[in-house]
């Protein structure tokens, strides 16, 4: 059996470090600071230099990492690839407390277009970040921190077949009422909370779920005492000090490299940490050395793609135009006419995963567009727009794979079916920057549980790589608008 490619196994790390956006941003960030990036805040003034490498975070779910060229000037361009860090998932409901038939169960709202039957019969946990209100000697402070509890702690269960027989001509979710995840009985919490406080259980144990002689704040109106406690244990803090959470819910089986001759990666949230990986480590390795570069190579791993990017953090959001603009006139005086000039010398790689040939839905595909896995990087195209790419933007990436002896493919939808859409759009007409939609390809997307091929894992980094390392060179070449 041949040893288990580097970047795949590398990417299964960052998987099973990133049950959630924010944490895959805290894992970047930890990688960026080892490779020497410095991190900057868009609250403060910025004082950059050429020759060295940077990032910053907006809301712990977006970053955006960028190394400026030894030899860049004011009004050269960027050289981008973009990604994005959330997955359709469910999430706590505000007020997730809900007791039904002597059961603790979970509310949770539906994040994105995921497959919802799949959440079925798995064994489920919560992570994301809370709130903690820290107090030291006269002072309060508020600060966030990244949870996530290992064990499973809910489920939710399916409907026995002795109890809906019309089950197998079609199993329909209702995402309000059936997708409510179990998390402990009544019962059983009452007792185990009266076992703690050493008092005596008769005529105490309620099946109501609330709790006899507690006080009653309004996180234990809001939210059950045992996932808080749960919550704070894992946090190291008590469940009072706990003023808000973001958090949702996670498969607890980890990331895996499978199948029989072990080609596959077996994991959730492929689409789209796979990409942002993929990206940020061709990032990483391709600025140990820019004397030679002129322009800036940079990485943005947005939040929010899965529900139209339309967040303060999100694509559609101002962050990516900020950045430019202010490493622009890092160098140079404001000057609108030189921020414009760098935005038509740059260029956007938008990656985000794609959709491979399905053995038992061959249908469901063009029959000259059907991407296979192992066949690397496809290149998304679309006439109206769903995707940005068009001949200028598909050939230099293209270009690059032929330079390097990478496989690339061609994906268009039929016409027939609708269209999904990605980052590339939103990016390119509201900043005017040349764009390219790719990704690799993958089955099962959106999922609790996806897969894509070892051998695309690679092929995306080594092409990510070569397109930061070379596009400078390349796109001075090229004559369009001339």
């Amino acid at each position: 059996m041949a040893a288990v490619d580097p970047v795949a196994a590398e990417l299964v790390d960052f998987l099973n470090a990133s049950p959630t956006a924010f944490h895959a941003v805290d894992e970047a960030k930890k990688r960026l600071k080892k490779a020497g990036f410095e991190q900057v805040s868009e609250r403060e003034d910025w004082n950059l230099e050429s020759g060295k490498k940077y990032f910053f975070t907006r809301n712990y779910s977006t970053i955006v990492a960028f190394a400026i060229g030894k030899r860049y000037v004011a009004g050269n361009g960027f050289h981008i690839i973009g990604a994005h860090t959330d997955s359709p998932c469910l999430k706590l409901k505000p007020t997730s407390k809900v007791v039904k038939g002597g059961y603790l169960e979970v509310g949770v709202q539906t994040y994105g277009g995921g497959l919802w039957h799949t959440w079925f019969d798995r064994d489920l946990t919560v992570a994301g970040r809370i709130i903690i209100k820290e107090k030291k000697d006269d002072t309060v402070a508020y600060t966030h921190k990244l949870v996530c509890i290992e064990e499973p702690i809910m489920r939710i269960p399916t409907l026995a077949i002795h109890l809906d027989r019309g089950v197998t001509d079609g199993f329909k979710v209702n995402t309000q009422s059936h997708l409510v995840p179990v998390l402990a009985t009544s019962v059983k919490a009452e007792l185990q909370k009266l076992e703690e406080q050493n008092l005596p259980t008769e005529d105490k144990v309620k099946t109501d779920g609330t709790e006899p002689h507690e006080k009653r704040s309004i996180d234990n109106r809001k939210h059950h005492s045992v996932l808080l406690q749960l919550i704070a244990d894992n946090a190291g803090c008590k469940p009072d000090e706990i003023c808000d959470f973001e958090l949702q819910l996670c498969d607890t089986q980890p990331s895996i490299i499978g199948g029989a001759l072990k080609e596959f990666i077996f994991s959730g949230r492929l689409d789209n940490l796979c990409m942002s990986f993929c990206s940020l480590k061709a990032l990483i390795d391709s600025t140990s050395y820019l004397d030679e570069e002129t322009g800036v190579r940079m990485v943005a791993l947005f939040d929010h793609e899965e529900v139209g990017s339309n967040s303060a953090q999100g694509a559609g959001s101002p962050v990516m135009f900020d950045a430019l603009s202010r490493i622009t006139s890092s160098f140079i005086s404001s000057n609108a006419q030189l921020h414009e000039k760098a935005i038509q010398r740059s260029f956007l790689v938008s990656a985000d995963m794609a959709h491979a040939i399905h053995p038992n839905y061959m249908d469901k595909h063009e029959d000259n567009h059907q991407p296979r896995l192992h066949g690397g990087l496809v290149i998304k195209h679309n006439a109206n727009q769903r995707y940005a790419t068009n001949a200028v933007t598909s050939f230099i990436f293209r270009e690059i794979a032929e330079r390097h002896g990478l496989p690339i493919q061609d994906f268009v939808v039929r016409n027939d079916m609708p269209c999904g859409s990605t980052i590339g759009p939103i990016l390119a007409s509201g900043v005017g920057i040349r764009t390219v939609d790719v990704g690799a390809p993958q089955l099962s997307m959106h999922s609790i549980r996806e897969m894509c091929a070892v051998d695309d894992a690679k092929h995306s980094y080594e092409h990510f790589k070569a397109f930061l390392n070379e596009f400078t060179q390349l796109d001075s070449g090229i004559k369009v608008d001339f």
